[in-house]
């Protein structure tokens, strides 16, 4: 009895161990590209022409990322409203 008892508590501080393991661990949202283009437009922001050129080809290289970040990021495009 002394066994099952210690089986089950050795179970429950497992799955809530995992589950903590689990809420503790930070989401990542954006990939590599996507954290790539926000360092680019933030340099480009703050003056750094080459970074604007990198800005728009990376943004150019997919037209459906392209209209997402337009959706996503409106004041970005504020020239054209």
């Amino acid at each position: 009895m002394i066994f099952k008892s210690l089986m089950a508590a050795m179970a429950i501080a497992v799955g809530l161990s995992g589950t903590a393991a689990m809420v503790a661990t930070p989401a990542h949202a954006q990939n590599n590209v996507e954290a790539e283009i926000i360092g680019f437009h933030q340099l480009c922001e703050k003056g750094d022409r080459k970074a604007c050129i990198r800005f728009g080809i990376l943004i150019g290289q997919n037209e459906q990322r392209h209209a997402d970040w337009r959706r996503a990021h409106a004041d970005w495009w504020w020239w054209e409203k």
